[in-house]
């Protein structure tokens, strides 16, 4: 499965990176390709492209504020879940999303 995600916590520091590895190393170790964009305190860091975008089967939006360019996922299958549960069960969040979007 091809995956985007954003993540981002209200200070943009710790939770959002620790989510970006979490999914990360999750999505590899399932075979999933994943590209995850962090937005926090940098800004916008490993920026999902629209063909990106175009290219994957579900977005996740592990965030806890607002995001720029969100509008970029309009149409696209989108799993909101707080950032916290992604840093903890990755690989929970990623088997649910397959359970949800492979059996379509």
């Amino acid at each position: 499965m091809k995956i985007v995600a954003v993540c981002a916590c209200p200070t943009g520091v710790a939770h959002t990176y620790l989510a970006k590895r979490s999914l990360e190393k999750a999505a590899e170790k399932l075979g999933h390709q994943i590209k995850v964009e962090a937005q926090g305190a940098l800004g916008i860091e490993n920026e999902i492209t629209l063909q990106e975008v175009r290219d994957a089967d579900v977005v996740i939006l592990a965030v806890e504020v607002g995001i720029a360019k969100r509008d970029r996922f309009e149409g696209k299958p989108i799993v909101n879940i707080p950032i916290q549960t992604v840093v903890k069960s990755p690989e929970t969040v990623l088997k649910k999303i397959e359970e949800k979007f492979l059996s379509r």
